[in-house]
C-alpha cells in the first residue's frame, strides 16, 4: 500500500519569487455546503433564483464539468486544503464534532502556501476537518486547529450545524463561554438530566426524521450530546449574519495587504433554519429559503468588496463541497416541496453517491476586469485549486501532490484541463476520463436513509456523461475494449487503495452502545424504527416485524 508522505512547508521546500505584493490579487474561496449543480440558476434552473451567485458565473468562468473529489464534506474539504486525494487518508471521512484534526501539522497546505507568499490568511464558517488531538476540552484553547495548518485568523463551527458542539470557535477559543458553565461533549452517551428529542419532544421546534434525536439546542435536535455552555450556544437563524459580519471585518482589517479567505457557507446543510427575513422566499420550504440566504451572503460580500475598493483586486472561487440531498435527517418538507426543482440538475445521484450527482458541483471563477466571461467545458477539480493558485503567485510546490496546475483553464484561457480524475464516495471510487465515467462494482445497499442512490451497481458501469447525463445507459458490455482501458488506468492510479468491498459509513448512528443490550433500550428501538422507515422509503414490502420492534 502506498504511504502518505507529509511534506513540511519550510522555506527550503516552499518559496515565492520576488513579486511585488501589490501585484497579487486577494483570493476568496467560497464553499457552499450540499449545494447541488441544479440549485444555482446560472445552470438553467427556473425554480430558484440566485442572482448574486449567478453574477460570479456570468461575470467569470462558469464550469460545466467542475468536480469535488468526494461526495461528502470532510474528504472534499481535505482535498481542497491539501491538494491530495482524500482516499489516501483513512481519516478523511464524515467526522463527528469532537474529531481530532485530520491534517498533519507538518503537511503542505493551501493556506501555508499563501502565507509564505505574503498573504494574510483567514478561515470563516464551516470547518469539518477536526480540531485538537482527540478528547477535546472545549473550555481551553483547542489546538491543533486552523492556525496550525496555516490560517492566521479563524472563526468556525467545528463540524456541521447539526452536530454538537453548537458553538463558534474563534482562534481556538469558544466564543462567549462562561467558565462557570463548562462544556461537555459526547457522541457515546447523554449527560444526566440533559433533554433529548426522545425524552423531551415537546421542546422541539423542528422534527427529526432519522438520526438527529440527541441533544436539543435552540429547539432543534442534534447528533451527539452536549452539556453546558448555554451562553455560548449559537442561534441557527443568526448564523448567516454572524459569519457575514466576520467576513466583512476580516476584509476591512486586511484591505491594504493581500489576503486569502476561506469562507465556508453552512447553507443548505441541515438543519435548515434561515433567518426570518428569508422564510417564505421560495415555494420549497426551508431548503429553498436557505439557498436564497446563501445567495444573500455572497451578495453582502461582493457589496463590501466594492465598498472597500477591492472588487477588481480580488479573485473569487465559488463552489460546493458535494452534491445535494433533500431528506438528510429532519422533517422540513424538502422532498415534498421540491416540485419541479432538480437539485442535481438532472444528474443521477447526489450527496453520498458515486453517480455524477455526488461530485459534479457548481464551480465559478471570477475576477472583475481580469477574467472574461466564458462557459467552459474543461474538466477541473477542486483538488487542483492549490497548484493553480500556486502558479498564479509563483509558489514553489513540493513533489508528491495530486493537485495539478490548470490556471489557464481556471482563468478561462483554455477549454481543456484534466484528462481524468478519481472520484470518491464514502470509500467507493469511480474514474472519469474525458466524457466517460467508469464505476467498478461494489456490494451494498441501493440507497441510504436519505433516499439518495449510492452507486452500488454490483457490476462494472460505463457511462458517457456527455451523451447520457442521467447515467441510465450502462454500455460496459458494448464497449469492452474501452472498459478494459479505463480499468487499467484506474487501477494504476489507485493501486494499494482500492477495495472491492467497502463498509458503508453509518450516517447518524455513530457509536451505538452494545454493552448489556436491553431489548427495551430506547436507543436500540429507535435505531430499528429508523431502519423500518428506511425500508418503507425504498418501498420494501417484506419486513420482519420482529426486527422492527
Amino acid at each position: 500500500m502506498k504511504k502518505i508522505i507529509y511534506l513540511v512547508p519550510t522555506l527550503s521546500l516552499v518559496g515565492c519569487t520576488s513579486q511585488h505584493v501589490e501585484e497579487k490579487p486577494n483570493v476568496i474561496v467560497i464553499l457552499a455546503d450540499d449545494l447541488g449543480f441544479g440549485d444555482v440558476s446560472a445552470y438553467g434552473s427556473t425554480t430558484i433564483h440566485t442572482p448574486n451567485i449567478d453574477s460570479l458565473a456570468h461575470g467569470g468562468v462558469c464550469f460545466m464539468n467542475g468536480y469535488a473529489t468526494s461526495a461528502t464534506s470532510t474528504p472534499s474539504r481535505y482535498a481542497l486544503m491539501t491538494g491530495m486525494y482524500p482516499w489516501k487518508n483513512k481519516d478523511a471521512k464524515i467526522l463527528p464534532g469532537d474529531a481530532p484534526l485530520i491534517i498533519n501539522e507538518n503537511q503542505f497546505t493551501l493556506p501555508k502556501m499563501m502565507q509564505q507568499c505574503g498573504y494574510v490568511t483567514g478561515a470563516i464558517g464551516k470547518w469539518h476537518l477536526g480540531m485538537g488531538e482527540g478528547n477535546v476540552n472545549w473550555n481551553e484553547t483547542v489546538k491543533p486547529g486552523a492556525k496550525e495548518i496555516g490560517f492566521d485568523y479563524s472563526c468556525l463551527i467545528a463540524a456541521t450545524n447539526d452536530r454538537v458542539p453548537t458553538v463558534y470557535v474563534e482562534n481556538g477559543d469558544v466564543v462567549g463561554l462562561d467558565p462557570a458553565d463548562p462544556i461537555e461533549v459526547s457522541y457515546e452517551h447523554n449527560f444526566e438530566g440533559e433533554p433529548t428529542a426522545i425524552s423531551h419532544p415537546e421542546m422541539l421546534k423542528m422534527q427529526w426524521a432519522h438520526g438527529h434525536n440527541n441533544s436539543i439546542v435552540n429547539g432543534i435536535p442534534r447528533i451527539g450530546y452536549m452539556k453546558g455552555g448555554q451562553k455560548a450556544r449559537w442561534k441557527d437563524e443568526d448564523m448567516a449574519d454572524y459569519f457575514v459580519d466576520k467576513v466583512k471585518n476580516f476584509v476591512t482589517e486586511h484591505k491594504d495587504a493581500p489576503f486569502f479567505l476561506y469562507y465556508g457557507l453552512h447553507e443548505p446543510h441541515v438543519p435548515r433554519a434561515p433567518h426570518q427575513r428569508f422564510v417564505g422566499k421560495t415555494t420549497m420550504g426551508p431548503r429553498g429559503d436557505a439557498i436564497v440566504e446563501a445567495d444573500w451572503c455572497v451578495g453582502e460580500l461582493l457589496a463590501h468588496l466594492k465598498k472597500e475598493g477591492l472588487l477588481e483586486k480580488t479573485l473569487i472561487i465559488f463552489s460546493s463541497d458535494n452534491g445535494p440531498v433533500l431528506n438528510d435527517g429532519y422533517k422540513d418538507g424538502a422532498p415534498e416541496l421540491a416540485g419541479d426543482h432538480l437539485p442535481a440538475g438532472g444528474l443521477r445521484g447526489g450527496k453520498y453517491s458515486l453517480f455524477d450527482g455526488g461530485t459534479h458541483i457548481p464551480l465559478f471563477v471570477y475576477w472583475k476586469g481580469k477574467i472574461q466571461p466564458v462557459v467552459s467545458d474543461a474538466l477541473v477539480c477542486q483538488v487542483d485549486i492549490l497548484a493553480s493558485l500556486g502558479s498564479m503567485i509563483h509558489a514553489d510546490l513540493p513533489e508528491g501532490l495530486d493537485s495539478r496546475n490548470y490556471l489557464d483553464a481556471f482563468f478561462g484561457k483554455e477549454q481543456t484541463a484534466r484528462k481524468d480524475v478519481v472520484l470518491e464516495a464514502q470509500g467507493r471510487m469511480a474514474y472519469r476520463s474525458g466524457d466517460w465515467i467508469m464505476m467498478p462494482p461494489y456490494k451494498g445497499s441501493e440507497r441510504n436513509l436519505t433516499g439518495n442512490e449510492l452507486g452500488n451497481l454490483g457490476e462494472y458501469g460505463l457511462f458517457n456523461v456527455k451523451a447520457d447525463r442521467t447515467q441510465h445507459q450502462n454500455v460496459a458490455a458494448q464497449q469492452p475494449e474501452l472498459l478494459d482501458s479505463l480499468k487499467q488506468n484506474f487501477f494504476a492510479e489507485v493501486d494499494g487503495y482500492y477495495r472491492s468491498e467497502v463498509e458503508e459509513e453509518p450516517l447518524k448512528y455513530r457509536q451505538i452502545a452494545i454493552k448489556n443490550i436491553n431489548p427495551v433500550d430506547k436507543t436500540i428501538v429507535l435505531f430499528y424504527r429508523d431502519l423500518f422507515l428506511y425500508l418503507c422509503s425504498v418501498r420494501c414490502r417484506t419486513i420482519n416485524l420482529e426486527v422492527c420492534i
